[in-house]
């Protein structure tokens, strides 16, 4: 008897907690790949309770908000950004004119900004460090911005894509190593791993291949063995890391999905042998067309690249779009992401269009920034879609993308953990 009024306590408190009512005009499922008319998502503190067909009879300390105008769908992942910088004329020369703390406030309004276009999480793939206590200061609730999943420092061979010393003169090149994210050999590849966990990193990023804006003649050499890639995948899972692997040249992607690389970002040379291995395995591609589109129009600004990059930019930015339109009719596994930072943070968005050109219909590309984004995460436990039990992160566009892709750009509501951080009224 005592356990049965207990129960009845708990339920009562239960019931009497104040909770989150939104009502939508259009909900989209990307479980079901439908749009919905008429439902209410009950949140109950960061988690969604449930969700209900029609209407849901309030409490008095409930609050309410009503979507009834818009779209809403699940918080938007961009599995490839870069939130301590954004492109400028002068980035080349902020290396070294700008120090930590400079890097990093600049960098909680690219963060915002992120936020208030609907990307509730990204993953980003490489900077110094300052992306790290980003994520820190984020989840402490220091600063407004999406959930990070960082790696940190990229992991590079000695002149590779991301080695940070390219391009230097001699006397300042030095040799950096493992702790400088600079790997060559099996045992500094385990190091870096290793130091990557140590820095406090979410997951790994390799540059298996040149790439198009560092210092450096070729775009798509590749850049680690087989060995190399194989030994960095096999550490990585021993500390519950996934990896992502930088890659525009096709031998490198051979490489580096025989390795176990677990996503290949960009991918622009990838021939139909890369894809089926990447069926096979089941390995994401993130192909970020925005990031191919920018530096394809930026290279033709006079002295906005280095010389070394400004032919690497227009040989290989018009080519993602089309690389991405071939692997999704071949079936290879899309995870959303955009390289933002390359271009201006808030415009992320833009690739929902850039895939949308190519054939891809408006809830599949949904499904690649939610449900197949928090599948690569690891996070599909939490993310991805709006269901009981996962964590509110919920968005209202104003507009129907179903027949307007456009209308992605039209953020008119933000949650992110049940709390909300924008809205505006229609």
């Amino acid at each position: 008897m005592k356990y049965f009024f207990f129960s009845l306590f708990i339920s009562f408190l239960s019931f009497s907690q104040n909770k989150t009512v939104i009502k939508c005009g259009k909900l989209a499922d990307v479980k079901t790949g439908k749009v919905l008319e008429n439902q209410t998502i009950v949140i109950l503190n960061n988690t969604i309770e449930k969700i209900v067909s029609g209407d849901y009879k309030l409490h008095e300390t409930d609050v309410y908000y009503d979507l009834s105008k818009f779209t809403v769908m699940p918080g938007l992942i961009d599995m490839h950004v870069h939130v301590e910088h954004q492109t400028n004329a002068k980035q080349y020369l902020e290396e070294f004119t700008l120090n930590e703390a400079d890097v990093a406030f600049r960098a909680v309004g690219y963060v915002k900004t992120t936020l208030n276009s609907g990307f509730t999480s990204v993953r980003d793939l490489g900077g110094t460090g300052v992306n790290i206590s980003l994520r820190n200061a984020i989840d402490s609730g220091l600063i407004e911005g999406p959930r990070i999943f960082t790696a940190g420092k990229s992991i590079a061979s000695t002149g590779g894509h991301a080695d940070p010393t390219n391009g230097y003169r001699k006397d300042l090149m030095g040799n950096p190593g493992p702790d400088a994210g600079v790997a060559n050999g099996l045992d500094e590849c385990i190091k870096a791993v290793r130091q990557r966990y140590k820095d406090g990193a979410d997951c790994i990023k390799i540059t298996a291949s040149g790439g198009v804006l560092s210092v450096a003649r070729s775009g798509e050499n590749s850049q680690f063995t087989i060995e190399e890639i194989k030994k960095i995948v096999e550490t990585a899972k021993d500390y519950g890391f996934k990896v992502a692997a930088h890659c525009h040249g096709e031998e490198a992607m051979k490489r580096a999905v025989l390795g176990g690389v677990h996503s290949i970002e960009h991918g622009t040379y990838m021939s139909e042998e890369v894809m089926q291995l990447m069926k096979d395995r089941g390995t994401y591609l993130v192909p970020t067309i925005a990031a191919g589109k920018a530096v394809g129009a930026f290279a033709k600004k006079p002295n906005y690249y280095p010389d070394v990059v400004v032919p690497k930019a227009l040989a290989i930015g018009p080519k993602i779009q089309g690389t991405f339109a071939k692997a999704y009719k071949f079936g290879v596994k899309i995870a959303f992401g955009t390289d933002a930072g390359v271009y201006e943070h808030g415009e992320n968005w833009k690739e929902f269009v850039y895939m949308n050109e190519v054939g891809m219909p408006f809830m599949e590309i949904l499904k690649t920034a939610t449900m197949n984004a928090a599948d690569l995460l690891g996070q599909a436990d939490k993310l991805g879609s709006l269901e009981a039990g996962k964590l509110a992160d919920i968005i209202a566009v104003d507009g129907n993308p179903e027949k307007d892709i456009n209308a992605m750009g039209k953020v008119v509501f933000v949650m992110k953990g049940g709390k909300v951080f924008k809205i505006l009224s229609k």
